[in-house]
């Protein structure tokens, strides 16, 4: 064998790796967008409902919560974390803008509540920082704790407003398109902004990467992570105080549902579960994915237990493609 075969042979090997690398870094990229478009084209074919401003505004508006809950999740995931307590966040929030809207008014009474998210927020952020406990161990604790909580407050019963114009918020809206989902498009855009075109979304990027690196870089990683924490209480409490205003009711045992849901719709959205990697608008194509699923099953009259079997081997391919891909990066 001549000296030329094995360098071709290697250069060959070489190029194999970086069209994987290429193909990989593609389909993490726009794999969510062509799925979407695939999803959307399928069921404006198969239902007359579905393509009309009427149920489009319906999905961006049920949606809305979850989205906007993604939205700082997607933070907290790409900075290395994991944040199962938001749906307890979320329940507090709605609890507390319903409890102190009637006394202090009801605007003031809705930033008390998504300020209250905050909060548990920062406490998550230091509880995983300064006590040193897992993320995903430390926010499962608090969000028992937090519906504990939940519970004193409210003595296991609804907290119901009876001013109406703590329901503007959830039900009202401008130009035709509901509060909910200006809410959700802002917050969408200021994470946006925050994770791509700020010095913070850098460092988050380099904590989620590789935290040891970015300490020894003078990084201060654990505030970093606190802060993502922070804006993850925040948006479930601006969520949960949405939610709150639609039916005009606090509830302590509400939002179960949200935590899974939104980290899947991240998941498969794209961002790596190892932190690191991911994109704000691909969350956002997340959510809305799995809400065209739940749409359409309804829409084509499907049983609904078939709904939650894709929903669940949509995010096992979205997992093991994560893992594929990291691999054949490396």
């Amino acid at each position: 064998m001549s000296e030329q075969q094995p360098l071709e042979h290697a250069g060959g090997r070489r190029g194999l790796l970086t069209a994987s690398r290429a193909v990989a870094t593609g389909l993490r990229e726009y794999g969510i967008v062509v799925f979407f478009l695939g999803l959307f084209a399928a069921l404006s074919l198969l239902s007359n409902v579905f393509f009309s401003k009427t149920n489009f505004l319906n999905i961006l508006d049920q949606t809305a919560p979850a989205a906007i809950i993604a939205c700082a999740m997607t933070l907290v995931i790409i900075g290395g974390g994991f944040d199962l307590s938001v749906g307890a966040v979320f329940a507090l929030g709605g609890v507390v803008a319903a409890q102190t809207a009637p006394h202090i008014g009801v605007w003031e009474g809705m930033v008390v509540g998504s300020l209250f998210g905050l909060g548990l927020g920062i406490v998550n952020g230091l509880l995983i920082t300064v006590g040193r406990i897992n993320s995903f161990i430390a926010t499962l604790a608090s969000s028992f704790m937090f519906y504990g909580l939940g519970q004193v407050m409210t003595n296991g019963f609804l907290v119901t407003v009876t001013k109406p114009s703590f329901a503007d918020l959830g039900n009202n809206g401008f130009a035709g398109v509901k509060y909910s989902i200006w809410l959700f498009a802002a917050v969408a855009v200021c994470a946006a902004v925050i994770l791509s075109r700020s010095t913070l979304g850098r460092y988050i990027f380099a904590v989620g990467g590789n935290a040891e690196a970015a300490r020894l870089a003078g990084l201060r990683v654990n505030a970093i992570r606190v802060t993502t924490f922070a804006l993850s209480g925040l948006a479930a409490g601006i969520a949960g105080v949405l939610v709150a205003s639609r039916i005009s009711q606090g509830e302590a045992d509400t939002g179960t549902d949200l935590t899974l849901t939104t980290i899947a719709a991240v998941v498969i959205g794209g961002t790596s579960i190892l932190g690191g990697e991911g994109a704000v608008w691909r969350s956002v194509l997340g959510v809305l994915l799995l809400a065209l699923i739940g749409n359409g099953f309804n829409l084509l009259n499907v049983n609904p237990v078939y709904q939650q079997i894709v929903e669940g081997g949509i995010i096992v391919l979205a997992v093991a493609f994560d893992s594929w891909s990291r691999r054949s990066g490396e």
